[in-house]
């Protein structure tokens, strides 16, 4: 599933008066010279990569945790945590078995039994991990170094779930914690990867501080993509969020952060002439904008309202708004990405092109009455912030009456996870991207995870959706898979759960004094120096 290899990766590619910014000063004139200062794309305000899929979350995961296994550079499974794994001869039991030197942060040997109620927490949120669980009739630790996971049936996805790169992220974390109910969020940050959180210093709204874990136990492989010897290069990381786009750049320049993670292409020749300022496109598979629909009330309780939006919709206007530059994106109506193995258009075909006059007729057909779609609109994620305001008049041309609602990222996380009537702080539908990994096949790709109350916000509920995906999860032969997947598009046409918006990617831009940035699905700030 996840290993698509380089033609994908390269077919997703994109070819990549000065304001001073003073970043508060650090307390102590003591601090770590090796301090690493970047400005993400969104405030960091919730630390449970489980509880939600925000991709601030998940880098902040990506920096306190580690994974059993992990992605490399070409997109291969490799094992992390795992030293060594074997299945059955009827491959329903599969044993792993977790390296030596593993310890968390409070200095307590990582065990078997932590990554079993890891792996459970997990389990109920994500996708993947629902379908896999779902096949799980027994996951023990034998021992403190072991794992065993028994199925009761052959699943051809257990190593690219383990080692899935995106949210939900299987991080490992101890027992104690991850018995917290996935519903609830944790407040315990102890991880066992190759920073430490500083949650004393965390200021929500002004930064976010992790220090280097002299403990941690790198693999000795060299680093590649997600996987490898995570090998922490700098004493100190400072995420500062400085909201504005155009500020970013102006401390960039002035060396006053050392990283921005994605530089909208209208600002990029500010940057491009500054000697000595790199600029290259980390995640080349590139993402998927999406517009996620709330199946729950009206007017999206009725497929036939949701296929107007599919025929309402322009999707070259939202990536035109979005990203404005050509050279870092394309317009692509599969829900599995354009170049990816699972690329299909079927049923798509005549959809996301701007039909109003179509659009009208279905909602005459399903007699939308009139009410309103409540937008949630992110106003603060450079590349995001225009994408409700680019759907609202394709909506209202259609003839949807259309409530936008803006508010900051964060807080557009919390409400999602609400179920709450709309005149009663409820949603009807909200914009986001996925990773092209994240969205690769129809197990994969959360948004189509139609299993009702287990489903993630939104909550489709349609038994054929969840039958293909079981039918592509039990497939093993590639071109079945393929036909699968064209299966899962064509239903979802008639039973939609989503828009996909087409496909971008980002340019992140590394100061004078910053190197050693790797390719990967993920932000990955190990192997990051700085001079």
């Amino acid at each position: 599933m996840l290993n698509m290899g380089r033609r994908f990766i390269c077919a997703l590619a994109a070819a990549a008066a000065v304001v001073p910014f003073a970043v508060p000063a650090p307390a102590s004139a003591q601090a770590p010279q090796s301090a690493l200062k970047v400005a993400l794309h969104s405030d960091l305000k919730i630390i449970d990569p489980i509880w939600t899929t925000a991709l601030i979350t998940q880098h902040h995961g990506y920096l306190v945790y580690d994974t059993l296994f992990a992605l490399d550079d070409k997109l291969q499974v490799k094992p992390q945590m795992v030293e060594k794994w074997d299945t059955s001869p009827d491959k329903l039991t599969w044993t792993f078995t977790l390296r030596d030197g593993l310890a968390w942060h409070d200095g307590k040997p990582v065990t078997a039994e932590d990554c079993v109620a890891s792996l459970k927490r997990w389990g109920a949120k994500d996708a993947m991990g629902q379908k896999l669980m779902s096949y799980v009739s027994e996951l023990s630790a034998p021992d403190d170094r072991t794992i065993k996971m028994v199925l009761k049936e052959p699943y051809g996805l257990v190593l690219s779930t383990l080692g899935k790169p995106g949210s939900n992220v299987p991080f490992m974390m101890p027992a104690r914690v991850a018995s917290t109910d996935p519903n609830t969020q944790i407040t315990d940050a102890t991880g066992s990867g190759p920073f430490i959180f500083k949650k004393d210093e965390w200021k929500p709204g002004e930064k976010a501080v992790y220090v280097k874990n002299t403990n941690y136990k790198p693999r000795a492989e060299p680093s590649a993509g997600l996987s490898g010897g995570k090998v922490a290069k700098v004493d100190r990381i400072e995420w500062v969020w400085i909201p504005d786009t155009q500020t970013q750049v102006n401390a960039l320049l002035n060396d006053e952060v050392d990283m921005i993670e994605i530089v909208p292409p209208d600002l990029l020749p500010l940057i491009q002439k500054e000697k000595g300022i790199k600029v290259q496109v980390v995640n080349q598979a590139g993402r998927q904008y999406s517009m996620r629909f709330n199946v729950l009330h009206k007017p999206f309780d009725n497929a036939k309202v949701r296929q107007a939006v599919l025929y309402a919709l322009n999707q070259k206007d939202f990536l035109d708004a979005n990203v404005g530059n050509p050279e870092f994106y394309r317009e692509c109506k599969s829900l599995f990405p354009c170049g990816s193995p699972s690329e299909t258009t079927k049923g798509w075909e005549d959809k996301l092109s701007g039909n109003a006059a179509k659009a009208k007729q279905l909602l005459t057909e399903a007699g939308y009455d009139g009410t309103p779609v409540v937008l949630m609109h992110q106003t603060d994620i450079a590349g995001h912030n225009n994408l409700a305001t680019v759907a609202k008049p394709q909506l209202e041309k259609a003839g949807f009456k259309v409530d936008l609602q803006s508010m900051d990222w964060q807080t557009l996380v919390g409400r999602r996870a609400k179920k709450d009537a709309l005149n009663a702080g409820g949603w009807s539908a909200f914009f986001t991207s996925w990773a092209a990994v994240d969205v690769l096949d129809p197990v994969a790709a959360a948004f189509l995870n139609a299993s009702c109350e287990k489903a993630t916000f939104g909550w489709p509920c349609d038994p054929e959706l969840e039958k293909l995906r079981d039918a592509y999860a039990k497939e093993t032969d590639p071109a079945k898979q393929k036909e699968i997947a064209a299966q899962v598009q064509a239903r979802a046409a008639e039973y939609p759960t989503h828009a996909p918006l087409g496909q971008f990617t980002t340019p992140t831009a590394v100061g004078r004094k910053a190197s050693g940035l790797l390719p990967s699905p993920a932000l990955a700030l190990w192997n990051v120096e700085k001079k």
